[in-house]
This record gives C-alpha cells, structure tokens and sequence, in this order.
C-alpha cells in the first residue's frame, strides 16, 4: 500500500488525507502547530469545491455547517446596488451549491471525515531527503517520518516549499485586510446573503455563515493594521449602516489583520516522491474567494491521479500537470480583480463600477461559471 506523508493540517492537508484515504492510500498527517487549530475567520467553498467533495464520496454537511449562498450583491460603499451576482443560479445548474462557513467548523467536518488518520501536532518539519525507497522527513523535536510520497501542504509559510526552491519574497499587494466573525443581525443583510461594498481604494464585504453569524472583511490601500479597531471605524466613516455597525459591533480583540500578499506561481511543484498542495503550491489573493477552493481541487485530484498511477511519483507528475493551468489562471484573476476593486483615482473607479453594471449578464454568468465549476480531468474516475 502507497504511504503518503501530510505535512500541514489546515484545510488543503486535511481534504487530501481524507480523499488519499478514500482510496485506500496510507497517510500520516503532521502539524507544526503545538495544538489543533480552532481560531479563523470565515470562508467561501464555491461549487466547485462542493462538487469536488461530493465527486469524490466526501459529504460534510456544510450547509448544515455554514450557509449556502442565496443572493450576492456588489455594491458602492454606501449601499447602492451596482450588480447582483448569479452565484445561486450557477450552482443550481452546476447541483452544487456555494457555502459560507467559518474555518473551524470546517476544519471539525473535515476532522470528522479523517476518522482514524493519525495526525501529530507540534510537528514543525525542518527537512526531507528522498531516495529511491520513498521520501524521509525530519521534525525538530527529532521525530521522523517515512512514506513513498511527501505532501507539502503547509500553507503560505511552508518549509517543504521553501526546500524545494529556497528562500522567496512574497508580493505585496499594497493594502491591508481586516477579518472578524461575530453573532450579527442586519434588516439589509438575510438570510443566505453575501454583499460587498466598493469604495475608494477600500473596500468592505459582509458574508452570512449561519447560525446567527457574520463574516465580514475589509481592506484598505497603503496601510497597515495597528491593531485598533478605531482604524477600522475610520475606514469604514460614512459606509452603509450595515458595514458600519458590524465593525461596531466587533469586539477589538475579535478583529484579525494582515497584509494582502500573494508569490510568483511556481512552474514546478515538486521532484521525485514530494509535491505541493494549496496555499503552499499557489497562494493568491482574496478577490475570487477560491483559495479555499482550490485546495479542495488539488486534494481531490491528487488522490485520483494517485489511485491510478502504478508509480507513486508519476501520479504526482499527473497531478501537477492537471493542476497547473487552472491555478495560474486562479492567481493571476484574484490578482488582477484585486487591483481593480482595490482603485483610488474617481476615473478608475468609474470605470469599475460600470464595467460591472453594465456587462452583459451571459458574459457575467460564463465569468462565473468557469471559476465555480469542478472541471473533469484525466485523473477522474468514479469512485
């Protein structure tokens, strides 16, 4: 039986060791960690990862966990609706639907579905060495694990990527993120709701996850977080009642912020028996929401690609060449989307904001489409 190493048990380390499992693959899962994470914010898991899940025999209840997405709209920062999204529409095509959820109840689903797998926590890995037996890691409390393959799925900061091409400096993308999750209620935010408001070089969403709770987020050109909420206040002066009365309503401790930043997309995830899955492989900015998402694709099909591979290593190979495209165009899009939302100047604003309401709704819906939906690959087959 083929033994994969996990290394990194975030959302893209634990959708793989559930879908390798599924298909009968050994795997150990290790954390650096010192304990299972249950702090985060919220995230989106379009169609596509939704699909992917289902495609693959992993159903996680998420819209008992979350809420799935009823209406999105894009709006100015003061409320006025520019365009509704057709994020419902696609996935009823699709039979899948978009879901907004916080992390750690997806993390607990995912938990869930790993049943047995061994997972260590405090394992910080500080090296491997591969051989024609297979792949040897090393963790800095000594431990070390042994399997025939290696997966790196230890997000933005990963020690197995940074093994395979060295030191990088990440790019910035110029402005700051604030993050909360809070028991919120809003006449202008229902059930099944995603909005976001688009201001000058600012921008603010307000995302339903369920159970009473509300996910919002904003950003802001040229700055970085000081740690008070007031800056947030300040950013949001003048914005819809509703952006500005979640952010009152937010604890000052509750608010999490980071800087925006993305890398280069690699050409090359991995060599011989080791590759690289999600944040770690291709990390990109918030603007698609398909982060998350894509983590999901990549732990779906590297077990596929996997399972019918007769040679571990060219199963990687496999994997890496059916990902490639489709996350360079992922980074490249959140990137670019970015850098529009993110406009300062009134006449690139303008241009935003009638660029949106004024596309014609079949090239708004295949726009959509083509990132919601789970595409079939080479390495797909039923399971």
């Amino acid at each position: 039986m083929t033994k994969a190493i996990v290394v990194g048990a975030g959302i893209g380390g634990l959708v793989a060791a559930v879908a390798l499992r599924r298909v009968g693959i050994d795997v150990e899962v290790y954390e650096r960690a010192p304990e299972p994470r249950v702090e985060g914010t919220g995230l989106s898991l379009m169609s596509n990862a939704v699909a992917a899940l289902r495609g693959h025999g992993v159903e996680l209840a998420l819209e008992d966990r979350g809420r799935a997405i009823e209406s999105f709209h894009l709006n100015t920062f003061d409320g006025r609706r520019i365009r509704a999204v057709p994020v419902r529409s696609i996935g009823d095509r699709l039979g899948a639907p978009s879901v907004c959820v916080h992390r750690a109840d997806l993390r607990e689903a995912l938990l869930e579905a790993a049943g047995d797998c061994p997972i260590a926590v405090g394992a910080s890995a500080t090296g491997f060495t591969a051989d024609g037996g297979g792949v040897r890691v090393d963790f800095a409390d000594g431990r070390v694990a042994r399997g025939d393959v290696l997966i790196g799925a230890d997000g933005f900061h990963s020690a197995v990527r940074e093994r395979l091409v060295g030191p990088e400096t990440p790019r910035d993308a110029g402005y700051v993120c604030w993050l909360a999750t809070i028991p919120f209620a809003h006449e202008a935010l229902p059930a099944g709701h995603v909005a976001h408001y688009w201001g000058r070089g600012s921008r603010f969403g307000l995302v339903d996850i369920g159970h009473g709770r509300v996910y919002w987020w904003g950003t802001r050109n040229n700055t970085t977080w000081d740690g008070t909420k007031d800056q947030v206040l300040r950013a949001c002066d003048g914005w819809a009642d509703e952006v500005r009365a979640a952010v009152e309503a937010t604890p000052e401790e509750a608010i999490v912020g980071l800087a925006a930043r993305d890398r280069p997309f690699l050409r090359t995830w991995g060599d011989g028996p080791v590759t690289l899955l999600g944040d770690a492989a291709h990390p990109m900015l918030t603007s698609l929401g398909q982060g998350a998402g894509m983590a999901v694709e990549d732990g779906v099909v590297l077990a596929r690609c996997l399972a019918d591979a007769t040679d571990p290593r060219q199963g990687l190979r496999r994997y890496e060449d059916e990902r490639r495209a489709r996350t360079r165009r992922m980074v490249r899009d959140s990137r670019a989307l970015s850098r529009l939302e993110q406009a300062e100047r009134p006449w690139a604003r303008l241009v935003r904001d009638a660029a949106f309401r004024w596309m014609p709704e079949p090239l708004l819906h295949r726009r959509n489409a083509s990132a919601m939906t789970f595409p079939a690959t080479a390495g797909t087959r039923s399971t």
